[in-house]
């Protein structure tokens, strides 16, 4: 069944309260810490029904190794004539204004964006986000796992250049459409995030943690970290070998190879709590170092909280199980 066929569209209303204009975006980049970069951006432009209004697609000289070619494919020599991201910025910003950001994982692209124009001295006019994997989660579509080559799968979407920006953002937008229908057909609200700029940006050097060994370059950034209240009540402990459930309490410790607010963006619109500290209540702790001394793992250990990696969190983000009960009338969150 292919979008065009797709018979979710045939809503008889539509939501009030549903945006009235997406942009659905796809970056490619240089990796994931938080001084990578992007090198290619593919904005979709949506109506409010999910209809296709144009599309835009660029590449961006990252000024700096590429990284991993095997998968974006774009190769220094492509790049080298590419422009610099602040040559860019107004255009993309132009792209984004007045639109919802619409990513698979979108916490990651808006991440990525959001430290983009952080280093040009500039803000993205996005103020809210989705995340289609989140939208997948609260219409419960049975998917065997949350890539987006799965969602295509679901809606019949063809994918011809997989990590090719502009072809993942077709595909996205796309698979987005049938999706945002069955929602509106169902009153589903839609799990719209706010997007807040990256603040504090700082040239000085950061400084090396034992362990932790940055990408690339300098810089650093700190977002505001007030966090939503977590939806769901809390379900318990994580039970090794099983899933995550919505509603448990994370705490991470130490250092991740990952940035760890974007760790954290993650497990929140996964429907998870991220908690400060460790307590009797705590479902699970995230660290790579189980028998190091700081406070979280001690207290970890004292009240036999389990324990896993980052690598094994973010597998388990992949399927993270709803909350027990209907979850259409969860309110819309902000950060």
């Amino acid at each position: 069944m292919t979008m065009l066929d797709d018979r979710t569209t045939a809503a008889p209303t539509w939501p009030a309260a549903y945006p009235q204009r997406y942009a659905v975006v796809d970056v490619e980049t240089t990796g994931l810490a938080r001084n990578d970069r992007i090198v290619s951006a593919a904005v979709y432009h949506l109506d409010l029904h999910g209809n296709v209004e144009d599309h835009w697609y660029t590449l961006v000289n990252p000024q700096r190794d590429p990284g991993p070619v095997r998968i974006h494919g774009l190769t220094s020599d492509v790049l080298e004539g590419a422009p610099l991201f602040g040559e860019i910025a107004a255009e993309l910003s132009a792209r984004l204004e007045g639109r919802v950001l619409v990513a698979h994982n979108a916490a990651f692209d808006w991440s990525m964006i959001a430290r983009e124009y952080a280093r040009t001295r500039g803000a993205a006019p996005t103020r809210q986000r989705l995340c289609t994997i989140a939208l997948a989660k609260e219409l419960r579509l049975p998917l065997p796992n949350h890539k987006l080559e799965s969602l295509a799968a679901h809606y019949g979407v063809v994918q011809q250049r997989a990590h090719h920006a502009l072809d993942d953002a077709r595909v996205l937008a796309e698979a987005f459409r049938p999706s945002l229908h069955t929602a509106a057909r169902d009153g589903v609200r839609l799990p719209l995030l706010e997007c807040r700029p990256l603040t504090e940006w700082s040239d000085a050097p950061v400084t090396p943690r034992v362990g932790y060994q940055p990408s690339y370059g300098h810089g650093s950034w700190r977002p505001s970290r007030k966090r939503p209240p977590c939806p769901f009540p809390n379900p318990g402990r994580y039970e090794p070998g099983g899933q995550l459930v919505q509603g448990m309490r994370i705490a991470f410790s130490g250092d991740t190879s990952v940035e760890r607010e974007l760790l954290e963006d993650r497990a929140i619109e996964a429907g998870l709590h991220v908690a400060t500290g460790v307590s009797r209540l705590t479902s699970l702790l995230v660290t790579n170092d189980p028998d190091a001394s700081t406070s979280k793992a001690v207290k970890a250990a004292s009240y036999g909280t389990p324990v896993v990696d980052e690598g094994a969190f973010t597998q388990l983000l992949r399927d993270v199980a709803p909350a027990p009960g209907p979850s259409a009338g969860r309110a819309p969150a902000s950060e």
